[in-house]
């Protein structure tokens, strides 16, 4: 279903394989697949958050403005996970590319075991912050009522995140 065009914003991350370039071949597949590309942050190098044994991380956010509803935006993105060659593990284990969804405009969208926008976490998840402030930092957190760059300003995780 067609709507409004609708601002969203994606982490996208790689941790096994050639990192770059399937962060890039996402980037074009989100391009062709859900939406025109306005915004892509740099490259972060990251550790792994969750589960540490385990390499580390490239990060990119990008900002996608699109016609499509969330839940076609997730079933888009899991499409060209899976498209790159994503097969799921285990919880937060590598990955050759994981696409998340972290804002949808400014709605708030709780489906129960299938999707929650904004993304719960990603006030806690400086890999996340850091790329998205870049692109998006007057953006306002829907549910906290706060710009992106605020939240970045005030968090506890002092994980290393580089750009590269």
């Amino acid at each position: 279903m067609l709507l409004d065009r609708r601002t969203v914003y994606l982490l996208l991350g790689s941790n096994l394989g050639e990192r770059r370039q399937l962060i890039t071949d996402a980037i074009d597949y989100l391009e062709k697949e859900v939406g025109v590309v306005k915004g892509i942050s740099s490259f972060y190098e990251t550790a792994a958050w969750g589960k540490e044994d385990q390499p580390s991380f490239l990060n990119v956010a990008v900002e996608v403005e699109t016609r499509f509803s969330a839940e076609e935006v997730l079933e888009k993105i899991l499409s060209i996970e899976k498209e790159l060659g994503r097969i799921r593990h285990e919880k937060w284990g590598a990955r050759l590319i994981d696409i998340d969804l972290i804002l949808y405009g400014n709605e708030i969208i709780d489906i129960p075991d299938r999707l929650q926008v904004p993304h719960p976490q990603m006030q806690y998840r400086k890999f996340v912050l850091v790329p998205l402030a870049e692109i998006a930092g007057n953006v306002v957190h829907p549910v906290l009522g706060v710009e992106i760059s605020e939240i970045l300003k005030s968090l506890a995780d002092n994980l290393p995140v580089i750009k590269v």
